[in-house]
């Protein structure tokens, strides 16, 4: 197959070829089946997948940008693909993660013996931007806390899978999983079966049994919303989707009322009963009684029903100091503390500035560094020292200096990289990894995950709003 001629899998992992050129077994039929259709059969499936795309509206927002809001989602035909141990590597870890997290914000919001045993220092979690006090001694459904996570794991040059960072409070994404799946399925029907890649279809109804499990109200079944901020909010083409797909209403906060601490939703037929709200609005925003006064997103008195067990929240209120990246530093002493386990997959080495020893090594080594806000997502706050220029480390070298507890730094890691097609050649891009982790009755993870890919050659930033794509993900059956 001529676009494949010349590639180079460089210095980094590559997904599919070896270092020495060679294709890597668990793609050889991948490799066979796309040398076998030739280049214009290839652009033909490409086509299909880019308008299933555009008429499906699967769309993203971008916030501060002048050439609007609303954008297709960028996307890769050339999939990633994981043989079974491998995923069964990460599955392991995963669950032994979002354990130790739930573990960890049921004990924070308790009884804190990791606080008092000295695992953690307190003020990290005293002075988390997203940690609820006065939420201290609430019971949850279960005691589970983050019910969805989406954890983003990178590959390094050695080929070892490092956990990046976890998003625990409204992570974004699943629906473009799904929709990429769809695409390939449309585009090349024959290889899913020839290659044995393992369904996602699964997710949506994982996701609602899940938002079941967690229901207040057992004796019938339970109805559940999902709450949206709105047709502004840059994941609402997946907030709609989830919607559908698990046969729910997509609600509004002026769609939901609070009488005598039960949340009712208005319909045409009059008020009716809800019991568990898959949110996609951040604390600050959900109940304009206890938290911003000024949110017209939220519901108020929505907190007062949640206090009184009347109504269940995935991701439940405070879920946020887990999310925070501060707060990464000490998820592998989690795991062991509340497990006794040494972690599956590793954290990347990290630096606090917070801490004395580390804020020096962070200020003499910036332009070698990435440095990161502790509760900034999307690819913002993030300074990526050896392509920064002077001014923009000055300038980060100031914030950090002026608010330590806000940062952290770790070196640049190699990504991996994969077999992309960018203006009319084959050429490796940086990807990473989010697998959808979601708690209910059980762990359950859907096989693969999305792969964000950066689309600008030479690029480490995968963030769909800072111009990355994605690749359907095919892991692979014994």
């Amino acid at each position: 197959m001529q676009m494949f001629k010349g590639y180079n899998p460089g210095e980094f992992h590559d997904e599919m070829f070896a270092a020495d050129g060679s294709v890597r077994p668990h793609c050889a039929a991948l490799m066979e089946r796309l040398c076998g259709m030739g280049d214009d059969d290839f652009l033909s499936r490409k086509a299909i997948s880019e308008l299933y795309f555009l008429r499906q509206g699967i769309t993203f927002n971008v916030y501060h940008d002048d050439r609007g809001t609303e954008r297709i989602f960028p996307f890769d035909p050339v999939p990633r693909v994981m043989p079974a141990d491998e995923w069964e590597h990460i599955e392991a870890g995963l669950t032994q993660r979002i354990t130790a997290l739930n573990l960890f914000l049921h004990d924070v919001y308790h009884d804190q013996h990791i606080l008092k045993d000295g695992v953690i220092p307190a003020h990290h979690v005293e002075h988390a931007k997203h940690y609820r006090p006065e939420f201290r001694g609430m019971d949850v459904p279960g005691d589970i806390y983050m019910h969805i996570c989406g954890s983003d794991l990178i590959r390094g040059a050695d080929g070892k899978y490092y956990v990046l960072e976890d998003n625990g409070r409204c992570p974004s994404g699943a629906s473009y999983l799904l929709e990429n799946r769809n695409a390939m399925k449309r585009a090349f029907p024959a290889l899913f079966q020839q290659m044995g890649v393992r369904s996602v279809d699964s997710y949506p109804r994982s996701l609602l049994n899940m938002l079941h499990h967690i229901s207040p109200r057992r004796s019938e079944i339970p109805v559940c919303v999902l709450l949206t901020p709105g047709c502004y909010n840059s994941a609402y083409f997946e907030h709609c989707y989830l919607a559908r797909e698990m046969g729910i209403d997509i609600v509004e906060g002026g769609d939901l009322v609070v009488l005598d601490n039960i949340v009712w939703m208005r319909t045409t037929r009059g008020l009716k009963r809800v019991d568990v709200i898959y949110r996609r609005i951040d604390d600050d925003f959900i109940d304009p009684v206890v938290f911003r006064k000024d949110s017209v997103l939220g519901v108020p008195g929505l907190m007062n029903a949640y206090r009184a067990g009347n109504v269940a929240l995935a991701n439940a209120v405070g879920t946020g100091v887990a999310d925070d990246k501060v707060m990464y530093y000490f998820v592998p002493r989690m795991i062991e503390y509340y497990l006794g386990q040494e972690p599956i997959l590793p954290n990347v080495p990290t630096y606090l500035a917070s801490e004395e020893k580390d804020l020096n090594f962070i200020l003499g080594h910036l332009p070698e560094l990435v440095v990161k806000a502790a509760n900034e997502s999307g690819g913002y706050g993030m300074l990526m020292g050896p392509t920064a220029s002077s001014d923009e480390i000055a300038a980060f070298r100031e914030r950090i200096v002026a608010d330590p507890r806000n940062y952290l730094a770790q070196p640049v890691i190699s990504l991996s990289r994969s077999p992309t097609w960018c203006d009319g050649v084959m050429e490796g891009r940086h990807v990473d990894l989010r697998p959808y982790i979601i708690y209910g009755e059980e762990v359950r993870i859907v096989p693969g995950g999305l792969t964000r890919v950066a689309l600008n050659k030479g690029s480490l930033v995968v963030n769909s709003s800072q111009g990355g794509g994605s690749k359907d993900t095919w892991v692979l059956r014994h």
